[in-house]
């Protein structure tokens, strides 16, 4: 284990200035290729007119034109006369104070006291000082009962099949009910990164194609509890790992919901639109009631490319999505559909939520046609008051989206095998909403504002004009350009807190934010141009958004289902030091530097957990610990950071607050890489990366 300095007795890392080799702040151009297709050299896909959210700050900023006395760099929020307007906290609270207050039961993360990690540059994971981690599963490690051993120099797509995937990052830990030593762990796997998995010339590029198809996908392992309360270990033996499951490229979906069907899900492989293979570039998801697990299709557009000409009914359907036919991966080499001219449809088949049932490997996945096709980072569900089913949903691309769907029909709490079955249909009947912004446009301190939930469509009825039911869900971007929707700054996780009813969402960045036609508002408000204005010095280039925030929201009187909705900006991230950074009206001075969030998470208290990707600030990824209410609202405290070139996923609370489950992406994704030479060897295991899971728990 390696445990952490304290967390303020050295500077913050350096920034990394434009040219100096990385993309967006810590992130390689390894990362933005493999992962998303360099979907930041495009134009954004959204070009409605709809206003951004920063529209409504760039109003703000008008109202508010005198700064009310204090000094850019200090501890208030400062933007355009806005300071922040809770009393600073943390000046008589000393460091490792419990989050709530409240004495901490032994590992329970929610309120022990810890010293935060300082920033760094380690290739290791780094947790607090008194906790330790395990990894619980690696890249190649065995799923299925009887995979082969992994071998990095012989690999094949039948053994990846049956072993753990590339690149992992939601994870979801699911208790078994007739067994409390052992519990389920559900896993995405993104993308693969060719260069760092594959020693050089040692395989053709057919069985490089084949190889990484078969690294994409899910898996679904057996786990059971280490020694030290916490602690989490992989289940070796067959006979108690019998529900494992590796879904990948070639594993039949059914399409269910009232798009199902559709001529345009229809391929020449699959002539009803009903069924197809696999599952792409699957990001965050969630836990449903009724026990299966929801995974979100992201960045699908890169995997297609073309032989021909494309399909010029489909040329504004494909711009909207980033489907050019210039994907790099040779797929179509291995596998036609991927050829777009010879099957427009394929790609109009990714871009879903689906749904698995971890308890049953010879169950069928489901992908989910009511909750819309976008690139989905997840969909998270809560309870409205009145027993309906709403999932909380984000389309991640810069000007895309925030969207939340409400059942038709009422969860079954009975328990019983009728009640799992009617709870199965919830997510096919009912309304899919997108979300519009606007600020309150008050000198009140805060960046907040209100906001309503625009109906898209039920699953009987369009509410856009021109569309059919099967339009809409099959190209929901389209129908949400129509209705005014607000574009947002990469709306990624977004969660409802099952303690406070609120809903917290992840806008990781935008790095052309505040460039014309961009520009910031009250809801995506921030870039040091921003400052400067407000100081009435002129504008200059944009720094963008660099390093995010998080947006949290209040449903009318607290029920999910309602219309309308109040918001704030809880954090916005960077560094303290910087004047407009804001912790939720905590004392920057008692504060993690946090940058890029990426996805959000909650222990049984209510705190905040945060993952980020891509930190602008010069060090590792990390995760965070945020109480959302009291005195301590917004004291970011850094917990764990990534070891070299990696991403923080997950993270997920489980275990009565003891376990800290996460997923270290792309360790060692650094440009320059290659597998002869590599720049990280976590998890030290071998000469060569490996993407893995990991437990953070309090040690013995």
């Amino acid at each position: 284990m390696t445990t952490a300095p304290a967390p303020h007795d050295r500077p913050l890392l350096p920034v990394h200035p434009v040219g100096s080799g990385n993309r967006h702040g810590s992130r390689s151009h390894l990362t933005c290729y493999f992962r998303c297709g360099n979907a930041c050299d495009r134009p954004e896909p959204n070009r409605s007119d709809n206003g951004h959210i920063q529209d409504e700050i760039a109003k703000a900023v008008q109202r508010r034109s005198v700064l009310k006395g204090a000094a850019v760099g200090s501890g208030a929020l400062v933007l355009g006369g806005m300071v922040g307007s809770q009393a600073p906290a943390a000046a008589s609270v000393p460091p490792g104070t419990p989050a709530t207050g409240e004495r901490a039961a032994a590992g329970d993360l929610a309120r022990t006291a810890f010293r935060p990690v300082a920033p760094n540059k380690r290739d290791a994971v780094t947790t607090a000082e008194g906790f330790d981690h395990d990894v619980v599963i690696r890249w190649g490690d065995p799923v299925v009962p009887g995979a082969p051993g992994f071998d990095v120099r012989h690999q094949t797509p039948e053994a990846a099949r049956q072993q753990f995937g590339y690149n992992c990052d939601y994870v979801g830990v699911l208790p078994l009910a007739r067994d409390k030593k052992r519990a389920l762990l559900v896993v995405n796997h993104e993308y693969t990164d060719e260069d760092l998995m594959f020693p050089t010339g040692a395989y053709s590029a057919e069985d490089i194609a084949r190889i990484a198809m078969a690294n994409h996908g899910m898996s679904v392992v057996t786990i059971k509890r280490g020694l030290v309360p916490g602690s989490w270990l992989r289940e070796r033996t067959a006979a108690k790992a019998r529900r494992n499951r590796r879904i990948h490229t070639e594993t039949a979906f059914t399409i269910v919901g009232p798009a199902a069907g559709d001529e345009r899900l229809r391929t020449t492989a699959d002539p009803t639109g009903k069924r197809v293979l696999g599952t792409l570039n699957n990001c965050a998801g969630g836990t449903t009631p009724w026990g299966t697990v929801l995974s979100g299709e992201e960045n699908f557009n890169q995997y297609f490319d073309k032989s021909g000409e494309l399909d010029p009914r489909y040329a504004a359907e494909y711009a909207r999505y980033g489907i050019t036919g210039t994907g790099s991966r040779g797929w179509s080499a291995v596998d036609p559909r991927f050829d777009l001219t010879t099957e427009p449809h394929e790609p109009h088949r990714f871009g879903w939520i689906v749904e698995i049932d971890p308890d049953d490997p010879t169950s069928t996945p489901r992908k989910l046609t009511m909750l819309g096709r976008f690139k989905h980072e997840g969909a998270n569900i809560a309870i409205a008051r009145n027993g309906r089913v709403v999932a909380y949903m984000g389309d991640d691309e810069r000007g895309d989206y925030m969207y939340k769907y409400v059942s038709a029909g009422k969860l079954d709490r009975s328990g019983t095998a009728k009640a799992r079955r009617h709870n199965m249909t919830l997510l096919s009947k009912g309304t899919l909403h997108v979300a519009a912004f606007a600020g309150d446009g008050t000198d009140d301190g805060v960046f907040d504002g209100t906001g309503r939930w625009i109906p898209l469509c039920s699953d009987t009825e369009s509410f856009v004009d021109g569309m059919s039911v099967a339009d809409v869900l099959i190209f929901t971007r389209l129908a949400a350009d129509r209705v005014a929707a607000t574009r947002m700054d990469r709306p990624e996780d977004v969660e409802p807190n099952p303690v406070n009813g609120k809903v917290y969402a992840a806008l990781t960045n935008n790095s052309n934010r505040g460039k014309a036609g961009m520009e910031a508002d009250e809801a995506n408000p921030i870039t040091s141009s921003m400052v400067r204005s407000a100081l009435g010095e002129p504008l200059t280039s944009a720094s963008g958004n660099r390093n995010g925030y998080v947006l949290e929201l209040t449903p009318a009187a607290t029920d999910h289902a309602a219309t309308t909705f109040t918001w704030d900006l809880m954090l916005v991230c960077g560094d303290p030091a910087a004047a407009e950074t804001y912790f939720g009206g905590y004392d920057k001075a008692g504060v993690s530097p946090i940058s890029c969030p990426d996805n959000v998470a909650f222990d049984t208290t209510g705190n905040l957990w945060i993952s980020t990707d891509g930190n602008a600030l010069g060090s590792n990824d990390g995760i965070f610990r945020v109480p959302t209410k009291g005195p301590e609202r917004g004291r970011v405290q850094q917990f764990v950071t990534m070891p070299r070139g990696a991403e923080a996923c997950g993270p997920l609370i489980a275990d009565q607050n003891r376990s800290l489950f996460f997923a270290v992406q792309h360790p060692g994704e650094v440009d320059g890489a290659t597998f002869e030479d590599q720049a990280s060897t976590w998890p030290h295991t071998d000469d060569f990366p490996r993407p893995s899971v990991c437990v953070a728990f309090r040690q013995a």
